[in-house]
C-alpha cells in the first residue's frame, strides 16, 4: 500500500509522513527529494514551479510508487499533489493507494513556514500554492490544528491500520 500524504508546503507532510511510516514500521520518502536541481533553484529564488516544471518530477514520483506496488511494499510518500491532474499522475485513491490531505488555513501555515529553518521552499510563494491548490474529494482530510501524534492516530484510524 502507498499512503500519499498531501498539502501545501508547510502542512506538515514529512513530520507526519515520517511518524505515520515510523509507527507503522513503513518506508518513508519525501517528495522533495526527487525535485530537479533546476526545479530546486527556481523554488529557492521564490520562482512558482510551473506545470511544465513538475512534469518530470511527477514521473519519477509515479515511477516510485510503482516500484512499491509491484514489490508489495508499504511506502509513505509526503507530497504537495496541490492538483486533482497531478494526483491523478500519480495514481487513481484506490486499495492500494491512499490519499491523505493535511489542511489548514493560510494563518497557520504561513506562521509555521516563517519558523521554519534551512528549507529551499520560501514563505513568500504560500499564496501560489494555496493558489494552486484543488482540494481533494476523494482524500481522507486532516485538520492540521492539532499534534502530530494525533494526526498521525487519526490517519491509522482513518485507515484502519
Amino acid at each position: 500500500m502507498v499512503i500519499l500524504i498531501m498539502g501545501v508546503s508547510g502542512s506538515g507532510k514529512t513530520t507526519i509522513g515520517e511518524g505515520l511510516a515510523l509507527e507503522l514500521k513503513w518506508q518513508f520518502k519525501d517528495a522533495d527529494d526527487f525535485h530537479s536541481d533546476a526545479n530546486i533553484e527556481k523554488m529557492r529564488q521564490g520562482i512558482p514551479l510551473t506545470d511544465r516544471d513538475r512534469q518530470p518530477w511527477l514521473q519519477a514520483l509515479r515511477q516510485a510508487i510503482d516500484k512499491a506496488l509491484q514489490s508489495n511494499a508499504n511506502l509513505v510518500l509526503a507530497c504537495s499533489a496541490l492538483k486533482a491532474a497531478y494526483r491523478q499522475a500519480l495514481g487513481e485513491p484506490s486499495g492500494q493507494v491512499k490519499f491523505v490531505y493535511l489542511k489548514g488555513s493560510f494563518e497557520l501555515i504561513a506562521q509555521r513556514l516563517g519558523q521554519r529553518q534551512g528549507h529551499y521552499m520560501k514563505a513568500d510563494l504560500l499564496r501560489t500554492q494555496f493558489y494552486a491548490l484543488e482540494e481533494p474529494h476523494d482524500a481522507i482530510a486532516v485538520q492540521i490544528d492539532q499534534s502530530p501524534s494525533a494526526i498521525v492516530q487519526q490517519i491509522k484510524h482513518c485507515l484502519h491500520l
